[in-house]
């Protein structure tokens, strides 16, 4: 692994939620090689670098008040919304109760988030990343709940842009395609599925977590001022392929 990086005076706390596993991880990894201090914010209170402390996103009260402590401890420079819900069912079958399942914790969690997160993030002039993912764009068999909640996270992510432009908080989406993670690894080593993957990736088969955390925790690092409201899709150029 690449040694730490000199940490700079302007880096500091940055808060990753479902930071215990798959993608959140891998941030949380990347963050720390660069001399951030990432602080996990997950069901199960674990991670493997950095401050990890319990949290469930769907509990607004509980985001206070863990976003409360770790801001006694200095100032949260950025956030990272990547708790996430996957689930897949036929539409026609598709229970409301399922549905803002999915809803609570992929959309109406990143906007409490974001809420509580937005005192300390003016006060740091910080930077709010959430990760949707490209089926934002797509219509997919059987993700009606899944699509919908991650159009919602690239609407908010304008939406909190232009809004809090003007408190020098820069608010981004950063949405992957398929990314092998030790949750799908096996789905996606089946025979058919990877050479059907390899056929519509251009790039040839699914990215890392690695490679989503890189681009987040650049865009952390970077200070790009006029760098705002947009979704960044890194999916290999799946999502363009015709």
């Amino acid at each position: 692994m690449p040694e730490r990086e000199q940490a700079s005076p302007r880096r500091g706390q940055i808060v990753v939620t479902g930071a215990s596993k798959g993608i959140g991880a891998a941030i949380a990894i990347e963050l720390d090689r660069r001399g951030f201090e990432p602080v996990s914010m997950s069901r199960s209170g674990e991670c493997s670098v950095g401050r990890a402390l319990a949290c469930d996103v769907t509990d607004e009260a509980a985001v206070r008040t863990v976003l409360a402590e770790v801001a006694a401890a200095g100032p949260i420079m950025g956030v990272v919304n990547n708790a996430g819900l996957h689930r897949a069912a036929p539409s026609h079958e598709l229970s409301t109760a399922e549905y803002e399942a999915v809803m609570r914790i992929n959309a109406t969690a990143v906007m409490v988030v974001a809420r509580e997160a937005f005192p300390y993030l003016q006060a740091s002039r910080g930077r709010l990343i959430n990760i949707g993912s490209f089926f934002d764009k797509l219509g997919v068999v059987e993700h009606l709940a899944y699509c919908a909640s991650k159009a919602a996270v690239g609407a908010m992510t304008r939406c909190l842009a232009v809004e809090w432009a003007r408190h020098g908080i820069k608010v981004l989406n950063v949405a992957p395609g398929y990314i092998a993670t030790d949750l799908n690894r096996d789905f996606l080593s089946r025979k058919g599925i990877r050479e059907w993957l390899a056929r519509r990736i251009p790039t040839g088969g699914p990215g890392s977590a690695e490679d989503v955390a890189r681009l987040v925790a650049s865009l952390l690092a970077e200070d790009i001022p006029f760098l705002t409201g947009e979704t960044l899709y890194i999916d290999g150029a799946q999502g363009m392929n015709h």
